[in-house]
């Protein structure tokens, strides 16, 4: 069926991480104005709050967005799902092919409306439909765009006098305070998986019984094991001796060689530290050889270089051709010492996650390179705003540049949209905006850089104002917020594996121990009643499903009473108060619309100020210095109220429908939500 259509051009602008709370703060003191002005031109709550739904992570929310449908519906219950044959394991959730739902852009290509889906990391890719109408860009990380074109790590060029050979480390340094001379920085880290893709795109489906003794690096014992050291990520060092400069055919008199590594160091660069007028130090020229008369880059001291364009190796090592950006952070005036920040490299000509794959040479051609993320951060001010956040700038305008090519050239009349900036620069300083023994940075600083997500933020969506004045319906949304928590969260609710600390102290979880009684990263089945996984999810070690189950069927409902009261009974050891705000089984669970057969036999939550900064807490979680885990919700254009305040709330599992009926096509098969009647102009 197909209903007459309100508006014939529609986008959704996606944000992720965008919160409601800090966007009202900002736009009062003025650093927001264009998003005041989609509020002013449309509809929205007081207090800006979508209704968010459960669990307040990435894929299940975009998900939940995209087709109507709750987590218990559409499957996607986690930022990983669960292993089907162990526990301790975890499966990639980005992948459409674990969606249970239909997508509300197969029914809009359908309905024979031009549609493109752009980097939807919620079960968007691979394409699930073969409609000519629609188009599908990426999709498989909440990054970038094109993040599987990434052929190399974010590093940092350190150049001494006092450095004897070049060298490169992997996973050497967490933040720009690494010294000036390096003698020994260990083992590197292993190398990232990369597995061959298939002709869609995208690593298959596999599960693979394999060791159960082996170690696994999804156990959770340590800080440095979880969520909690995502700000300190490590990042790779190339290490060059600074001396005089021989052999050059165009070296000036005084300059000063150095030696890129890339690739790893299986690409070498020559680069001249060069001095003023003046004679002072203050720039860097990047050459192919001694030989070369031209320079490849030049660098000037404090300076964003972008998209420095050179060769490159990828993960078989085949030569391709790679962007990436880079910044002098220091400079000796003598030339003595260099640090220069390096992103992540991409290679260009990576269409592999572009379909159809010719969209990806029209908008490259438009719109230039798909632009490289950051996240270095590590608690030093000038890489979290000098750099990371100067690379996200370059991000943004290219997401605007290259989507309002495709609105003007390429005649998208339906857009799905999704930008990462708020989330994953959050990830680096929002636990600073509460000071903690060992910060690096102060809660004044943390919210600068917080201020600076949400400035930039506001000028990535002031470049499709003009959409209001061409007739398009413009929504403005995100999947969830972030806090700053009040308390060190304790080891539950980690979204990255299994939680075994407090499980084990309250005896429900055991490990094993090598022969002098320490701690292994294996756990104990014989001793193990439920595990604690993907932060939401608490699993029973059921016999008969498990491998080596130890909890009888019939004593199910018992021991997960056991677990539950335990939760609630548990009191945080320096504040004496309870740190589970809900814990319910699996088929109570439903009532906030997990549950079901990809979520665990009890469901949990962590009580306020007592969470990680998203995916464990309740949606309507409020934190320190303004912050919530709330999602926003602002509506604007065709077919929507103008200078509407909505008295209720709009739900997550709503848009979809909503989007549907402004569209004038069918609901999607599984959608469980409604239009939002009151910020239509047309009564249904």
């Amino acid at each position: 069926m197909q209903r007459k259509a309100t508006s014939n051009k529609l986008i959704i602008l996606g944000v992720d991480g965008m919160d409601p709370k800090l966007t009202k703060k900002y736009i009062a003191m003025g650093l927001m104005p264009n998003t005041e002005k989609f509020i002013k031109r449309g509809s929205a709550r007081e207090d800006l709050v979508l209704l968010g739904g459960q669990p307040t992570v990435t894929p299940p929310m975009w998900t939940t967005l995209a087709t109507g449908a709750y987590p218990m519906t559409h499957g996607i219950t986690g930022f990983n799902g669960q292993h089907p044959m162990r526990l301790d394991r975890l499966v990639y959730n980005i992948d459409s092919r674990r969606c249970k739902a239909e997508p509300l852009w197969n029914v809009f290509a359908e309905a024979g409306k031009k549609t493109l889906v752009w980097h939807w990391p919620g079960s968007s890719w691979p394409p699930t439909s073969n409609n000519p109408n629609l188009s599908v860009v990426d999709g498989t990380t909440p990054t970038v765009v094109n993040s599987v074109a990434q052929v190399e790590y974010e590093a940092m060029l350190i150049a001494s006098v006092n450095t004897p050979t070049a060298t490169y480390r992997e996973k050497a340094a967490s933040d720009a305070n690494v010294p000036c001379v390096i003698n020994d920085l260990g083992k590197s880290a292993q190398d990232r998986e990369y597995t061959k893709t298939m002709a869609d795109g995208f690593k298959p489906l596999v599960y693979e019984e394999g060791n159960y003794d082996e170690p696994n690096r999804y156990l959770i014992l340590t800080r440095e094991d979880g969520e909690h050291t995502l700000s300190e990520q490590p990042f790779d060092v190339m290490l060059s001796p600074i001396k005089e400069a021989e052999g050059w055919i165009n070296a000036p008199h005084g300059a000063k060689e150095i030696t890129f590594l890339f690739a790893k160091g299986k690409i070498r660069r020559l680069g001249l530290i060069l001095p003023n007028e003046q004679g002072i130090f203050d720039h860097v020229a990047i050459f192919k050889s001694k030989k070369s008369t031209e320079p490849i880059a030049v660098l000037e001291k404090d300076v964003f270089y972008k998209n420095y364009l050179d060769e490159s190796m990828d993960y078989f090592d085949n030569k391709v051709l790679c962007n990436r950006h880079m910044r002098i952070l220091e400079l000796a005036e003598d030339g003595s010492y260099l640090k220069i920040w390096l992103s992540a490299g991409m290679d260009v000509n990576n269409d592999m996650v572009w379909h159809p794959k010719e969209l990806f040479k029209r908008v490259t051609k438009h719109a230039g390179y798909p632009q490289p993320s950051s996240i270095v951060g590590g608690g030093n001010m000038k890489l979290i705003t000098d750099c990371m956040g100067v690379a996200w700038d370059t991000v943004c305008d290219y997401y605007a540049k290259a989507l309002n090519y495709c609105i003007e050239q390429e005649g998208y009349e339906v857009i799905f949209s999704h930008l990462h900036n708020i989330d994953l620069q959050g990830h680096m300083f929002l636990k600073h905006l509460k000071y903690h023994e060992g910060a690096k940075i102060s809660e004044a600083d943390a919210e600068l850089a917080l201020r600076r997500v949400y400035v930039q933020t506001d000028q990535y969506l002031g470049q499709f104002l003009h959409l209001l004045d061409e007739d398009w319906t413009v929504m403005i949304v995100s999947d969830h917020a972030a806090v700053a928590s009040q308390n060190e969260p304790l080891f539950i609710g980690d979204i990255t594996g299994i939680n075994v600390r407090l499980m084990e102290e309250l005896g429900f979880t055991a490990l094993k121990k090598d022969e002098h009684g320490n701690d292994l990263y294996q756990i104990d089945w014989s001793k193990t009643k439920a595990v604690a996984s993907r932060s939401n999810h608490i699993y029973l070690n059921l016999k008969g499903r498990e491998r080596y189950g130890i909890v009888e069927s019939e004593d199910q409902y018992e021991v997960e009473e056991e677990i539950i009261t335990a939760l609630y009974g548990y009191k945080h050891p320096q504040t004496g108060k309870r740190v589970i705000a809900l814990a319910l089984r699996n088929k109570d669970a439903v009532l906030l619309g997990l549950g079901g057969p990809e979520s665990g036999d009890i469901c949990y939550w962590n009580a306020e100020g007592y969470n990680y900064d998203h995916s464990d807490s309740l949606s309507t979680t409020l934190g320190y210095q303004d912050t919530s885990v709330s999602p926003i919700f602002i509506g604007a254009g065709k077919g929507i109220k103008e200078g509407f305040t909505l008295p209720l709330y709009i739900r997550q599992v709503d848009i979809a429908p909503t989007m549907a009926v402004l569209g004038g096509v069918r609901m999607p098969r599984e959608c469980e939500g409604a239009p939002a009647y009151q910020i239509l102009t047309e009564a249904y």
